[in-house]
């Protein structure tokens, strides 16, 4: 019982772990509202690392959609095929494996209250879990001078059970709006 008191710290950080890390990068010196069409930079997704179990027709699909709808929702327009995009779109879906090591002790005492306490044994318990981070960042290059002027990302613990594909969709589509809820930037 007592040690399972003690695991409850670390199921509560792991909880916290849970929660989505949402970082940007951008040139200060772009107007981006100059920037009103896009098209994808080929290849549109990149995978890293390079693992069948992670790189599918499927999940390009889902990424690819997600964020086409959040760019039309910011005003973005595919461009029309042979038309001069303003900015080319490019997205990495990365996986890696972390771990990290948890050590509780207890120590015991004998004795009493009103004659005091012997010190007794220390006891440490340390524990390794290992995990998967899935992050997804996606790059904005300007289309006339190829250079990278925005770049959002989000990072997040990954279940071992990621759902069927509608829960596979929703999640991406989350974690795009997240990203691009900071394009263009203020």
């Amino acid at each position: 019982m007592f040690r399972s008191l003690l695991m409850l710290p670390l199921l509560v950080l792991l909880t916290a772990c849970q929660t989505t890390q949402v970082q940007r990068d951008f040139d200060p010196q772009r107007d981006f509202s100059a920037y009103r069409s896009w098209s994808w930079k080929e290849p549109a997704l990149q995978y890293r690392p390079d693992d069948p179990r992670i790189k599918s027709d499927l999940t390009e699909q889902r990424i690819r959609s997600a964020i086409s709808e959040q760019l039309d929702q910011r005003g973005l327009r595919q461009a029309q095929p042979g038309a001069q995009p303003d900015v080319l779109i490019q997205a990495w879906f990365i996986i890696d494996e972390r771990s990290q090591q948890y050590t509780t002790t207890s120590m015991s005492a004998w004795g009493s209250p009103w004659h005091g306490f012997w010190g007794g044994p220390t006891f440490a318990d340390t524990r390794t879990i290992h995990y998967q981070v899935g992050t997804l960042q996606i790059d904005f290059y300007d289309a006339d001078d190829g250079k990278l002027v925005w770049r959002g990302s989000a990072e997040q613990v990954l279940r071992n059970d990621p759902g069927g594909p509608q829960e596979r969709a929703g999640m991406f589509r989350e974690t795009v709006t997240e990203v691009l809820s900071q394009y263009p930037p203020q």
